[in-house]
């Protein structure tokens, strides 16, 4: 009983790998748009002028790190949006937000990064990215802790959301999570502040998600318990990399040569929508 009860902890307790698209996640919307292939290594997500499509994660999370590797829409993708996010549900839901607006052809990429604590965002920030993502797969990945949030590409940090709860900021700490992935029309806004539109005759529109790989804690609603503690208040107990990661000074760098080279938004420069005063965040380390 005792080696059965050390083993299932170690279970309990071990980093979840989602290898499989057909065991790690359910098809939201779509129906035939959104395909496993592969044997279920791959999901590709289409879009038409009737629908989009999308999926979600089976678990729910309450931290950890996740890893997508994705092959965006290719040629003219103006007025789609390709995401990778995590989000509760609810009115003061909380959301972490990856989304790439499309182009004309020819033009780059906009990597959309938000959060949302108790159903506010706000916390804009945009970035073009250094490589073509539509010819071959990029990994995008989110780390998520107490402490910060990290918005990764291709292991390179392009920003730090810190928790500044001490300064009246909310955090999302609080509410577990799903992965969600979509791809859907949003040429009223996506390209170019929606003076491009979608080009119909272009479609289907694909993107190609693959590995996704979560390193996390597993939220039981059931019995409000974590895979790494009993409670939300105590779920770092099997300490993993991700549950105190910060950046050192290597990417600290990265992180600076992201941000002057390919950032193209910052809330926390936009006195004009701001112009009450920017959040209190803003004054503080990016890191």
């Amino acid at each position: 009983m005792l080696l059965q009860l050390s083993i299932l902890a170690v279970l309990l307790l071990c980093p979840v790998w989602a290898e499989n698209f057909y065991q790690d996640a359910t098809v939201t919307f779509g129906d035939h748009r959104a395909q496993i292939q592969d044997g279920g290594r791959v999901l590709a997500l289409s879009l038409d002028k009737i629908s989009g499509s999308g999926f979600q994660s089976k678990n729910e999370y309450l931290f950890g790190r996740f890893d997508m590797q994705l092959k965006l829409v290719p040629g003219n993708s103006a007025g789609t949006v390709t995401t990778f996010y995590l989000s509760s549900q609810g009115a003061g839901h909380d959301e972490i937000d990856f989304e790439f607006l499309g182009n004309s052809s020819g033009q780059p990429y906009t990597v959309h990064t938000n959060v949302y604590s108790q159903g506010k965002g706000n916390k804009e920030q945009q970035f073009r990215l250094w490589f073509d993502p539509t010819s071959s797969f990029h990994t995008y990945s989110i780390v998520w802790n107490s402490q910060r949030i990290i918005f990764l590409v291709d292991n390179i940090p392009i920003r730090v959301f810190n928790n500044h709860e001490a300064l009246g900021v909310a955090f999302p700490k609080n509410q577990a999570m799903r992965v969600y992935a979509s791809l859907w029309n949003a040429d009223d806004w996506a390209t170019q502040g929606g003076r491009v539109k979608t080009d119909w005759s272009m479609a289907p529109f694909t993107a190609s998600y693959r590995n996704f790989n979560t390193n996390a804690c597993v939220w039981s609603a059931a019995t409000s318990t974590s895979s790494c503690g009993g409670s939300k208040t105590d779920s770092v107990n099997n300490v993993q990399t991700w549950q105190t990661q910060e950046l050192n000074a290597s990417e600290r760098n990265r992180l600076r040569w992201v941000q002057q080279k390919y950032m193209i938004y910052n809330y926390c420069a936009d006195a004009k929508r701001f112009s009450q005063g920017f959040s209190p965040e803003c004054k503080r380390s990016r890191f």
